[in-house]
């Protein structure tokens, strides 16, 4: 059974149409994978984006995203993805941009972008210019730094917790407890062969208490259980059979059996 999501065609002929529409605003076209992207002048991006709703029919705004390229002089690219309802197909505008330049806002032409140019600007740090509403929105208040870009270390600068003394959460510097990990890739049943660090602190441990000798009696008779058991195992009982008397020698000949003269 096929998948019921339709195979995503591209209209026949609608990357030459989008390209007469866009003009001397289209820097380039790129058809790979099935995907059409449009790279447009910065400065004219608004004007592009009318163009591709009025004449192209792409109505809806879906997505605004971020991709940083640090070797590159433009390091940032910002993205954005438009829907056709009447054609049901997708196109991806994107433009070039560095830290300090710039980009259209497009808040007049789609109200929706004003929280997607936010979560770029708080990304990355891109600025828009004409957003009258330019905030973090997935950071915090006071957050230094833009988390997407690639120079910005994975661990952070600030770590929260919440504080018993302050009653509240609180900023403190990132405190790495190990900063260079090294596995060893042992299996974990047989143990490291070697000390970890902190292990020279810990005490010795106590040598293991001797095995406990195995109680004895001199003599049959004593039966280990004190002076009272004694005299009772050498009592008799009354059906006991009588001890035979020990053989004896005669001279030069042998031991007689016993009731013979």
């Amino acid at each position: 059974m096929g998948h019921s999501a339709p195979k995503i065609v591209n209209p026949e002929g609608i990357a030459e149409e989008i390209g007469a529409i866009l003009g001397s605003m289209l820097v380039e076209t790129v058809d790979h994978a099935d995907e059409l992207t449009f790279t447009v002048v910065r400065e004219e991006l608004a004007n592009a984006m009318i163009a591709l709703r009025d004449m192209g029919h792409y109505q809806q705004l879906m997505e605004i995203a971020g991709v940083d390229y640090p070797d590159r002089p433009d390091r940032f690219e910002v993205c954005y993805h438009l829907l056709s309802v009447t054609r049901n197909h997708r196109v991806r505008v994107k433009v070039s941009t560095d830290e300090d330049t710039p980009v259209p806002t497009v808040t007049h032409i789609w109200p929706v972008a004003g929280w997607l140019e936010r979560e770029v600007f708080d990304m990355y740090g891109v600025v828009f210019d004409g957003n009258t509403d330019l905030r973090r929105i997935l950071t915090d208040y006071g957050f230094k730094g833009h988390p997407q870009r690639k120079d910005f270390p994975l661990t952070g600068y600030v770590e929260l917790r919440y504080s018993e003394e302050d009653k509240r959460v609180v900023y403190e510097p990132v405190k790495l407890a190990q900063d260079f990990r090294s596995f060893d890739f042992m299996s974990p049943w047989e143990g490291a062969q070697y000390v970890l660090p902190g292990d020279e602190r810990a005490p010795a441990p106590a040598a293991p208490a001797a095995a406990p000798t195995p109680k004895a009696t001199e003599s049959k008779a004593d039966t280990g259980a004190g002076d009272a058991a004694n005299k009772k195992a050498e009592e008799k009982s009354g059906d006991a059979p009588a001890k035979p008397a020990a053989a004896t020698d005669e001279g030069k000949g042998a031991a007689k059996p016993e009731g013979k003269a």
